[in-house]
């Protein structure tokens, strides 16, 4: 599995001849097979990005369970808010090459609530936005990510203030930036809540 970060909560996950596109934004454009949207706002929905020759995503953008191309998907509501106005935020749970994945999106509240907790079960990565202001705050974020039991934490959304406090909170100060993420089940051997910082 490769994980590329194209911007806020822009994601692109390959494994093998399968890609996935999560919360596309900005100018980034590729074909996709699976694309998950958070909610309905700029900033995440641009699905068309995802569209390329022949190719075009089957689009994910409500709570529900869901089978597409083998890969077993369950989406929960929460609620979110940005610049004073109201959103249904959904949050992605499924597992690609045997590897447990949670897309928290754009949470607002790390108090989730036990049915939400129990269906997101434990991932093995978790996606969580970090910038504060109306989403989750570093610290928020980080005691969220260790109640989840994450092998390994990707922030999003992040300011240099925002991430400089969250791996502070995290105690990983020293974690270096990489341009993508190249991950096999066997890599998370030994992983508690470790922190990988996609550029």
């Amino acid at each position: 599995m490769v994980i590329t970060h194209l911007g806020k909560q822009f994601f692109k996950i390959t494994q093998g001849d399968l890609t996935i596109g999560i919360n596309p934004s900005g100018k980034d454009r590729f074909g996709a097979d699976l694309a998950f949207v958070s909610l309905n706002h700029p900033d995440y929905n641009a699905v068309d990005n995802l569209s390329h020759g022949d190719r075009a995503p089957f689009v994910i953008v409500s709570a529900g369970d869901y089978e597409v191309k083998d890969i077993i998907i369950k989406a929960v509501q929460s609620e979110t808010e940005i610049k004073g106005k109201k959103y249904i935020n959904s949050i992605y749970s499924f597992e690609l090459d045997g590897i447990k994945i949670c897309f928290l999106g754009a949470l607002s509240n790390a108090n989730l609530s036990a049915d939400t907790k129990e269906a997101l079960g434990t991932p093995d990565l978790l996606f969580t936005p970090i910038g504060g202001g109306e989403m989750l705050g570093a610290r928020d974020a980080y005691k969220l990510a260790v109640s989840l039991e994450a092998k390994i934490i990707i922030p999003m959304d992040y300011t240099p203030e925002t991430l400089k406090v969250f791996l502070k909170e995290a105690g990983a100060e020293k974690v270096a930036p990489v341009d993508k993420l190249a991950l096999k089940r066997k890599d998370l051997d030994g992983k508690e809540a470790d922190v990988i910082v996609l550029e």
